[in-house]
């Protein structure tokens, strides 16, 4: 007789897990000293992610008894250089009680898997210099820093303000 096959630690979110990403998000935003930028409402997951128009996806990680244990929170972006989509992750979390257990490892995984299921070229996400840990893990798994590139960010009252210099959109 066979084993049955290991049931995988990894799904699709759904809009029931909203109160448990906005949890994952704010302990994430804990961790990275940052817990005063947190902005995100459960409505405002509810509608962003799982409403007519979703921005992004997500991806639980959970245990064997089905308890969530981390997200991914994704979205897809162009490569004009290599004329396919990609991946960019924003977030990538797993809580620490749940670290060295390989769900992270499952979430990048399940992200690759996606990526080549849509042609992709490239999985790209950010993380913060002071990072080591998370830094030594994804070079573990084969991602190259990408030391070339400056990341570049406009937010808040700069938003408007750039907006308000436009000239509108030809239709």
């Amino acid at each position: 007789m066979s084993a049955s096959p290991k049931k995988s630690p990894i799904r699709r979110g759904t809009v029931e897990d909203v109160p448990v990403i906005l949890g994952f998000i704010k302990e994430l935003a804990e961790y990275e000293h940052e817990t005063d930028k947190v902005l995100c409402t459960e409505s405002m997951l509810a509608k962003t992610i799982f409403g007519p128009t979703p921005y992004a996806k997500v991806l639980i990680a959970q245990t064997d008894e089905g308890v969530p244990a981390g997200f991914a929170l994704y979205f897809y972006n162009y490569s004009t250089w290599n004329g396919k989509p990609g991946i960019y992750l924003e977030d990538l979390y797993v809580q620490p009680k749940h670290r060295g257990k390989s769900f992270g490892s499952a979430l990048l995984y399940a992200l690759a898997e996606e990526l080549v299921a849509i042609d992709g070229g490239r999985l790209e996400w950010s993380v913060l210099k002071w990072n080591t840990p998370s830094i030594e893990f994804y070079q573990r798994i084969g991602a190259n820093p990408m030391t070339e590139w400056q990341m570049m960010r406009v937010d808040g009252d700069t938003i408007a303000t750039l907006a308000n210099k436009s000239s509108g959109i030809l239709e």
